[in-house]
């Protein structure tokens, strides 16, 4: 039973709901090669060819918690205000995608 994208927003804070759409959209932004996949509680998105996945996103009631996978042995976890800017967030899960080959 996989859950839709708009079934698993129906149930997060109306609050992180932009941010969780920026970053959505800039997740697909990377390449046509991303796929996502929702889970009960976060959002996970991968590179197809290697299913590897290269950030999780999950909301909070105020933020989103977004754990970033650098190398397959290094996670990096950043906890996103609602305020914050999203640039260098960005540059992160930009790198995290590069490095999957």
């Amino acid at each position: 039973m996989n859950r839709s994208y708009d079934d698993f927003m129906k149930e997060a804070n109306p609050k992180v709901q932009p941010l969780m759409d920026s970053l959505r959209k800039f997740c697909f932004s990377l390449g046509s090669n991303v796929i996502e996949d929702v889970r009960m509680h976060r959002v996970v998105f991968c590179k197809s060819f290697a299913f590897r996945w290269f950030v999780d996103v999950e909301p909070q009631n105020d933020s989103v918690l977004l754990k970033i996978q650098k190398n397959r042995k290094e996670t990096q976890t950043v906890q996103l205000g609602l305020d914050q800017d999203l640039d260098k967030t960005q540059a992160l899960i930009r790198e995290a995608y590069s490095s999957i080959h």
